[in-house]
């Protein structure tokens, strides 16, 4: 079939805009479906074989639920982040070990989040587990932070495992789980190395050097801080499990939601 000019033009005319729209379209579908600021990315698609737990996207916190803008139970980090992570997993996986990370990006809405609930008037909380020693109302004080450097992509929560560990069994919401200074088998469930607490514990005995640690435990500890720190990660002495890479320029904080790739 042909056109005259005239209908050809009023054709053109009409798929111009309508193509826009199309195009308009898929680009904010792409965004939603997991697109990033720029320098960030996503952990599992520069090194997909260090294993991920992402507890904010899920139950297993001392919330006790999901936190705002965790979309997904992805690990999202500035590249410059996560390829000094990929370093670090190459020189363990070497000697039988792997990272396995809990916590990456943070979006500044969890960080709210966690404050809220610090001072939402209830004394305790049925996650008492996660701070057997201490008050809720007290977790400000060096634990629970307001401005969270989480926020910059720059600081991750991880620990190790053992390259053939047999995955850890499901989380149960329902299941009474031990303190998280218990024997780690009284613990919720973790297919880790033992370092002596669970992940996110408030609690002298997470303190990096803490003496409450069994000399494997101290041992264990002392693999991952030297493993970071040849990478460029700095240690919380108050977490065993939380590094910032010092090496990163970029400082500003993010409230970006984490989406599926």
């Amino acid at each position: 079939m042909q056109f005259g000019c005239a209908e050809a033009a009023g054709i053109r005319a009409w798929i111009a805009p309508a193509a826009a729209m199309m195009l308009s379209a898929m680009a904010q579908g792409a965004a939603a479906q997991g697109a990033l600021p720029p320098g960030f990315v996503y952990l599992r698609d520069v090194e997909p074989s260090i294993a991920q737990d992402m507890r904010y996207a899920g139950s297993d916190n001392f919330v006790g639920r999901p936190l705002p803008g965790y979309g997904a139970a992805e690990c999202v980090l500035r590249k410059e982040v996560a390829a000094a992570l990929q370093r670090v997993q190459a020189a363990l996986r070497a000697g039988g070990l792997s990272l396995k990370v809990y916590d990456c990006y943070r979006p500044m809405r969890a960080v709210r989040a966690m404050v809220q609930w610090v001072n939402d008037g209830r004394a305790e909380a049925p996650t008492k587990r996660f701070f057997p020693k201490l008050r809720k109302g007290s977790l400000l004080s060096g634990y629970i932070a307001s401005q969270s450097r989480h926020s910059t992509g720059n600081t991750i929560d991880l620990t190790l495992t053992k390259v053939d560990a047999a995955p850890a069994a499901p989380f149960d919401p329902a299941a009474t789980y031990g303190p998280c200074t218990a024997p780690a088998a009284r613990r919720s469930p973790d297919n880790s190395v033992d370092m002596g607490t669970s992940f996110d514990c408030f609690d002298s005995a997470s303190h990096t050097a803490s003496s409450a640690a069994t000399a494997e435990q101290r041992r264990w500890r002392n693999v991952l801080v030297e493993a970071m720190r040849k990478q460029g990660f700095v240690n919380y002495n108050r977490e065993w499990w939380h590094f910032s890479y010092a090496r990163s320029s970029s400082q500003g904080a993010y409230d970006f939601p984490i989406r599926a790739r």
